[in-house]
């Protein structure tokens, strides 16, 4: 394996780039409030801690029969009147001595009684239960607390709210929660080569898959998304969209247009309008990425291959996002896992190959790498689960151990 830094003068290193977008941004920090069901998916503003105990009282963890251990001795025979029924959702009267208490799974333990006895051990007949008399020691009660005790954090600012985050906060009794408004991200897209699914398709066009991708990862996001659509493949189409989306927008993302050819139009309405503060990225795919702000609104230019469109979104958007959602942003974790495959040309440029994690024949865990790294093939993408992350000037032989970065790293 050989490595050496990236020294290519006019591109700017991957790390380096990194650096650079993600010291320049900070969070929105606008904050609503909002009911339990419309918060899956948002980003919560505020630490949020629980002022009851969760059970709040002693509760069964199992139908059966609830006694005071002391009367273990003293049943005769294993033989226990029952003097009183507990559904879940009932109070309960404290427990006679000398009695049981039929009970159910979630209903409050009585007072007095210290054990729960499973259904399965007991048989009941004619107002009494008769048992093993010396059962498990272990209670099958949970104390008051058992999950959450009052004044325990149950959710950390900055996370991004799933489902269970807000079962979580349902059970200690909340009805709404504080969270950091959506991103809003605008979308439009230069070419006049493509087209719209489900026209006709000429030979000379293309239908327009970046639209639909970026929908898809900013929506993953959580972003609330401005799409703007096909703009017009001149200066002038491109500085109105721009101009407009920057109105509306936290931030604005596209695709096409960065380059350095006459129709690429994104890269010089920026340098207009605003201030382009990157432009050439020493990565692969994806090298053209235009970074810069227009009256104050970021803004992204993403290459227009599919492949680089979603490469540059995964390696430079998304820490861009989180960071504006509040969510701060850090490297994703690289799996060290073993080649199953062959990189001997070395690249001046970082390169983001598509790989997937598979078995080899010993049943070991490998990494491959799809056959075609083209950055317009975009079924690498829909067929591979993450990136394998080759340096600058590096090889790889079989075998070799390589960091794996997982698509799912980059959207948690």
């Amino acid at each position: 394996m050989a490595m050496i830094s990236c020294d290519t003068p006019d591109l700017l290193a991957y790390d380096d780039a990194l650096a650079q977008l993600t010291d320049g941004i900070a969070p929105i920090g606008k904050v609503v409030e909002v009911e339990l069901r419309a918060a899956l998916g948002s980003v919560l503003a505020e630490d949020i801690e629980s002022a009851i105990d969760v059970p709040g009282c002693a509760m069964s963890a199992m139908d059966g029969y609830a006694i005071r251990r002391a009367d273990l001795a003293s049943a005769t025979s294993g033989t226990l009147p029952v003097s009183q029924r507990i559904p879940a959702g009932t109070a309960a009267e404290p427990l006679a001595p000398g009695t049981a208490a039929r009970i159910f799974t979630g209903a409050p333990v009585p007072a007095g009684a210290d054990l729960v006895i499973m259904q399965e051990q007991v048989t009941a007949a004619n107002g009494q239960i008769s048992f093993e008399p010396h059962p498990d020691a272990g209670s099958n009660i949970r104390p008051a607390g058992n999950d959450i005790k009052n004044g325990t954090r149950i959710l950390t600012r900055g996370c991004r709210l799933r489902a269970q985050d807000i079962g979580l906060a349902a059970s200690v009794g909340l009805q709404t929660l504080p969270i950091y408004e959506p991103v809003r991200v605008g979308m439009f897209f230069t070419g006049d080569e493509l087209i719209e699914p489900g026209e006709t398709l000429a030979a000379h066009k293309i239908f327009d898959s970046n639209r639909y991708t970026l929908h898809g990862l900013l929506a993953a996001m959580g972003c609330e998304i401005v799409d703007l659509g096909l703009v017009g493949d001149t200066l002038a189409a491109t500085r109105e969209a721009m101009q407009h989306a920057s109105t509306r927008a936290d931030l604005v993302v596209t695709s096409g247009g960065v380059s350095v050819g006459e129709e690429d139009h994104v890269r010089i309405a920026i340098e207009q309008l605003g201030e382009l503060r990157m432009w050439r990225i020493g990565i692969k795919p994806g090298k053209p990425l235009a970074y810069g702000q227009i009256n104050g609104t970021a803004f992204m230019g993403l290459p227009g291959n599919p492949v680089s469109v979603f490469a540059t979104f995964c390696l430079f958007v998304c820490p861009v996002i989180r960071i504006m959602q509040g969510r701060g942003w850090r490297k994703p974790i690289a799996l060290p896992v073993k080649a199953d495959f062959e990189w001997p040309k070395p690249d001046s440029r970082r390169e983001f190959l598509r790989a997937r994690l598979a078995r080899d024949a010993d049943n070991q865990t490998v990494v491959q790498i799809y056959p075609n790294q083209d950055s317009g093939v975009l079924t690498s993408t829909v067929w591979a689960d993450g990136f394998v992350e080759i340096a600058e000037q590096q090889t790889v032989s079989r075998g070799e151990v390589v960091n794996y970065l997982p698509f799912a790293q980059f959207f948690e």
